[in-house]
């Protein structure tokens, strides 16, 4: 069972531990992770999950995203789910969230990345990932209205595609 850090509410570590799964406790939160891959044409590489996850079963997603495990940093977690999900190695030692967003039970850093990835070469599918495609903004707009991507917030979508060009999306 994976186990989590537990971060204050200035996602400062409490040295607490929490088991994936288990109920938070008042003033806990964790940290969670997001990977947006962008092609130089500016489509967004999004996933397609496996029919057999315990959530969202068959529907299409940001590039990569999941919960940092105790002892990981925010990169450590990033660099691991995209190895996992889509079997791409980055290294994002270097570089800062793009993005952070607090929600309820904690904080979600999302990196915004140009990178060249030939799709036939991915090792797909993985055990939670069963296929890739590169998506405009229009098209997953489309897909989340057609109840076939998770439902996130257009806006949300809006801001990652939008910061690929405000702040610039790191090079990798």
């Amino acid at each position: 069972m994976d186990m989590w850090d537990v971060y204050d509410k200035d996602r400062k570590l409490t040295g607490k531990q929490m088991r994936r799964g288990d109920a938070f406790e008042q003033g806990d939160f964790h940290l969670v992770i997001h990977v947006c891959l962008f092609n130089q044409q500016g489509e967004m590489l999004i996933q397609q999950r496996q029919p057999d996850k315990d959530d969202w079963q068959n529907m299409w997603d940001l590039t990569v995203g999941g919960s940092a495990l105790a002892g990981e940093t925010s990169q450590q977690a990033a660099e691991r789910e995209v190895e996992e999900e889509i079997g791409l190695v980055l290294n994002l030692q270097k570089l800062r969230p793009s993005v952070t967003v607090n929600f309820e039970y904690g904080f979600d850093d999302y990196y915004v990345i140009e990178t060249d990835v030939d799709l036939p070469k991915l090792p797909l599918p993985t055990e939670e990932v069963s296929q890739v495609k590169w998506a405009a903004k229009e098209d997953i707009f489309n897909l989340i209205s057609e109840g076939q991507f998770i439902p996130y917030h257009e806006s949300l979508i809006s801001l990652l595609f939008n910061t690929r060009h405000m702040i610039g999306a790191h090079k990798n």
